[in-house]
């Protein structure tokens, strides 16, 4: 029952031979699934964009292991083939710990391991690597095999080989030094799939690299999906419930190269509790959607897009007054930028954007890791004293403007971070109508704020119908 891809370290190739897989499963007209470990954005676009399915998120951290589990199990039995994409090395999860890591998720899910070692400076010495990751733990993992990545040679390939037989871990396949497996990357991770424009040329490559250079043979059967099991039901539904009857309240959701890391359970949920999700690009001066009941601010790249969204005064100028008249606000990382008086470009040049919150945002240090969560106030998603686990990634940090620009309602700190390596602080902004936040939370795991969100919609949508002059 399918395999996790997995590595000693990043940049290793999990994501080139995942990318390979699934255009091999394209190309033969097999459906193939694919899950992506951790809290990661980037490689998921990539992988859902080549294999024609949404990429599912296993981050026990953020959802816990039964969604995990019953996502696992839902999705990866509606499919031909099954594939999960590990997160940076093997063990490496919260903090020093093995916690949510790759191996963690391939214990909880019981899977083999097919390990992906970047091979381009090694020779015998690869058997005491592989060795110790098939031997450490816990948690203890299956290693099915071992593929190698930036192989340089015939000869090289047969040194690398004779070193796995030695331990008696079975050779996968190689991938080559090629151009095409080369993927670029930025700040945050890799390029995007609209940033990848050779993208579609890749593709047939990758399969014909992998039918020269993968043991197809014996890594297809390790792509098997999940048996179908007729107590299995929707997860999403599970969460949330049967959809109440609502009138249709629009919730705009910012959708465009500067805003995409959101995952799609986001949607689902928004749906499932019977909202109305539509995109709205702010990068393009798209004007609000027609009578949007809230506004969700999902991350991306907004400071590689802030020279653009500076003249976008449609967007910009819709959204503070959005923010004037109550309507609720969801923002998260990326999403929070774009509510700042000012956001730096890459250049370090200072661009206007909505004003809503009273805060310059520059690039920094980075801050990265998952952060303990405990909410400081009552607001639009959270309650007070409430804990979260949520993860913090970026590069760009916020000062406090002491002269506002803004008039509107600025909100009180949202809540107090924690983690491994990070001092404890508060953090964010919340109100009746506000969540803005440099924390990404995964919605499956606390379903309670989708709900939340609903019914400050549907409250608002009442309240306006009773202040509404009769028409008799």
């Amino acid at each position: 029952m399918a395999c996790l891809i997995a590595a000693p370290c990043s940049g290793s190739g999990k994501t080139l031979l995942s990318l390979s897989l699934a255009a091999v499963a394209c190309e033969r007209g097999e459906r193939l699934q694919p899950f992506k470990v951790g809290p990661d954005y980037l490689d998921p676009q990539l992988l859902s964009a080549v294999a024609g399915r949404e990429c599912r998120n296993l981050d026990p951290i953020l959802c816990g292991e039964p969604w995990v589990q019953s996502s696992f199990r839902w999705h990866g039995s509606r499919a031909d083939r099954v594939l999960v994409e590990g997160v940076m090395g093997l063990f490496d999860g919260r903090g020093p710990s093995s916690e949510g890591s790759s191996a963690a998720v391939a214990a909880l899910l019981d899977l083999p391991v097919v390990l992906v070692v970047e091979a381009s400076r090694q020779a015998g010495s690869l058997a005491a690597l592989v060795r110790g990751f098939r031997d450490h733990g816990p948690p203890q993992v299956r290693l099915a095999g071992v593929v190698l990545n930036r192989v340089g040679s015939e000869r090289h390939r047969t040194l690398l080989l004779e070193a796995l037989a030695s331990i008696e871990v079975p050779l996968l396949g190689v991938l080559p030094s090629h151009p095409s497996l080369e993927l670029p990357s930025r700040h945050l991770g890799l390029l995007p799939p609209q940033d990848l424009h050779d993208l579609g040329e890749r593709q047939p490559v990758w399969v014909e690299l992998a039918r020269r250079h993968l043991d197809l043979e014996r890594l297809w059967p390790l792509l098997s999906p999940v048996a179908p099991d007729p107590d299995l039901c929707d997860p999403i539904g599970s969460l949330v419930g049967p959809p109440p009857p609502r009138p249709d309240l629009p919730v705009a959701i910012a959708a465009d190269a500067a805003f995409h890391f959101r995952y799609p359970e986001t949607t689902e949920l928004l749906q499932a509790v019977g909202l109305k999700p539509v995109s709205w690009s702010p990068l393009a001066d798209q004007p609000l959607p027609a009578c949007t009941r809230a506004i969700l601010l999902p991350g991306g790249y907004p400071e590689l897009h802030a020279e653009r969204l500076e003249t976008c005064q449609q967007s910009l100028g819709q959204l503070a007054a959005a923010a004037a008249r109550g309507v609720p606000i969801v923002a998260e990382c990326g999403g929070l930028l774009l509510l700042g008086a000012t956001l730096e470009d890459g250049t370090g040049q200072p661009r206007s954007m909505a004003g809503v919150l009273p805060f310059k945002a520059r690039r920094g240090e980075l801050s990265l890791g998952y952060r303990d969560a405990q909410a400081l106030a009552d607001g639009l998603l959270v309650r007070r004293g409430e804990t979260y686990q949520g993860h913090e990634f970026h590069r760009w940090q916020i000062a406090i403007d002491p002269e506002p620009r803004s008039a509107g309602p600025q909100g009180a700190p949202l809540w107090r971070l924690a983690g491994w390596g990070a001092a404890s602080r508060p953090e964010g902004w919340t109100g009746a109508d506000l969540h803005a936040s440099w924390l990404h939370l995964h919605w499956a795991g606390s379903p309670q704020l989708v709900k939340r969100l609903a019914a400050r919609i549907e409250a608002r949508a009442n309240q306006e119908g009773r202040s509404r002059p009769s028409s008799g």
